[in-house]
């Protein structure tokens, strides 16, 4: 084991064997300007070429990961929607056709967005691709997942509330040396919404420009955030996520849904059920419907990793956004024990935070339960709201650290899940700690369908002790 895991070990023992409750970090973060990259930056850069084809990002496609969607825009005119593509590189025997629409918001008028599914792909491939316009044209390539297996390793990124601020951009260079082979995205993409008038499409542009470096050439699974909202009625504007919908599309029917702002994918040995904090999701709305018979056709056998993502935190000790999530957990939190949900993952709180596996089911208003109480069978709820977008990090926790709390602390970074088997993965956090990444939360996460030995013992207050006398062992 490397001296640096250790030393990491090391502290968390201590900490947990000799505290009374969770970790809060006492580590302060030293910001970096938290304002939006002066529009003339390189990281927005327009490419070269008239009309070329920019903002370019892929998603998956279908249910199974044998498709992307490759997306771009064409800032003055139409040009062409096909996307030329093939595993050898300058090879292109493949040809697919995509769609294309522009749309205005105030008065500014966007770029020509298409939307151009590549379907039918092997797994375990990497494929290069070609989009291009008139005489302009540009190049990129991604990798297929493995084929659907409960035993497929793979490393999943995980980022929420990324904007576009000089944190965001150590945020993404960070992320983009760690490995990881797809991001599931927690919501807040752009921070558009905080200017007005033309400024809000004009901001959605540079993000896309910004973020293109990561999103052509690996797959980033969407979720939406508060921020994707941009309901502006002084503007005219009152249709809930339209810049978001035009720009950013998802897999959506592919999982039955009928909304794309909730879905679900199969990739590797991981099942992703992605969830919208701000659609209707009370009992018998389209949402609640869907993820009711979405749960019913997980087949842990195939992919036993059961993960759910959403925007708003179900679990949050900070002072920011304190139980904006309580009535999401009112009305899937059974459901998420039920199923025995590994990891729940959300943004929205600008800063890192994890749960020890908690569940408050047994509340009901008058039961006198009032309180989370430990739940072998509940997901670990981790708040990645820490991208670094200009509103600034949540620097104020409550006091005293809750029971259900394990580590927190207000800083900018990115985590990775890495899934080595049907039975494990290891979970990191890493600090963008002033240009350098630093691993500050890590730990083995224990399958809840496969990791019988785990699920059979009692779950003690601090169960991060078991986890990292394990990991040691290991």
């Amino acid at each position: 084991m490397e001296i640096r895991h250790l030393l990491v070990v090391s502290v968390l023992l201590s900490s947990v064997l000799h505290g009374d409750g969770g970790i809060t970090s006492s580590y302060v973060r030293s910001e970096w300007p938290a304002v939006d990259i002066p529009l003339d930056h390189h990281v927005f850069k327009v490419p070269k070429g008239y009309n070329a084809p920019q903002q370019v990002h892929i998603t998956q496609g279908d249910y199974d990961g044998k498709a992307v969607i490759i997306s771009w825009v064409t800032p003055d005119e139409p040009g062409s929607s096909k996307v030329h593509y093939g595993p050898v590189q300058g090879k292109y025997d493949f040809v697919a056709e995509g769609t294309f629409s522009n749309y205005t918001f105030y008065k500014y008028k966007s770029g020509y967005t298409h939307h151009c599914l590549v379907s039918g792909l092997e797994y375990d491939t990497k494929y290069y691709y070609k989009i291009e316009s008139g005489e302009s044209s540009r190049e990129f390539w991604f990798v297929t997942p493995p084929h659907l297996h409960p035993d497929a390793s793979y490393k999943f990124g995980i980022i929420g509330d990324l904007g576009q601020t000089f944190n965001s951009l150590s945020t993404l260079e960070h992320y983009m040396r760690s490995g990881a082979q797809a991001v599931l995205f927690l919501g807040d993409l752009s921070y558009a919404d905080r200017y007005q008038y033309n400024d809000v499409g004009v901001r959605w542009d540079t993000w896309g420009r910004f973020v293109e470096r990561s999103t052509a050439y690996q797959p980033w699974l969407w979720s939406a955030g508060n921020h994707e909202i941009d309901y502006m009625p002084y503007m005219g504007e009152v249709t809930p996520f339209k810049n978001y919908l035009e720009r950013y599309t998802t897999p959506y029917l592919a999982s039955k849904s009928s909304d794309p702002l909730w879905y679900a994918v199969r990739r590797a040995s991981a099942h992703i059920i992605v969830l919208s904090s701000y659609s209707p999701f009370v009992k018998y709305t389209p949402q609640w419907r869907w993820l009711d018979e979405e749960f019913k056709r997980v087949d842990r056998e195939k992919t036993p990793w059961l993960i759910v993502l959403m925007h708003t935190p179900i679990y949050n000790s900070n002072e920011a956004h304190f139980k904006e999530g309580e009535s999401m957990r009112a009305a899937f939190e059974e459901w998420f024990v039920e199923y025995r949900v590994d990891v729940i993952f959300a943004g929205h709180v600008h800063a890192y935070e994890r749960s020890y596996r908690v569940s408050n089911v047994r509340y009901n208003v008058s039961s006198g339960d009032r309180f989370p109480v430990p739940d072998t069978s509940a997901p670990v709820y981790i708040t990645v709201g820490d991208g670094g977008n200009q509103e600034g990090l949540a620097g104020r926790f409550r006091e005293p650290q809750p029971d259900y709390s394990a580590f927190r602390e207000a800083s900018y970074g990115h985590s990775t899940l890495d899934i080595k088997n049907r039975t494990h993965a290891i979970y990191h956090w890493n600090r963008n700690d002033d240009g350098k990444k630093v691993a500050t939360d890590e730990f083995v996460l224990y399958n809840q369908y496969w990791g019988k030995n785990i699920r059979r013992r009692k779950l003690k207050k601090h169960y991060i002790k078991s986890v990292v006398v394990d990991w040691i062992a290991s």
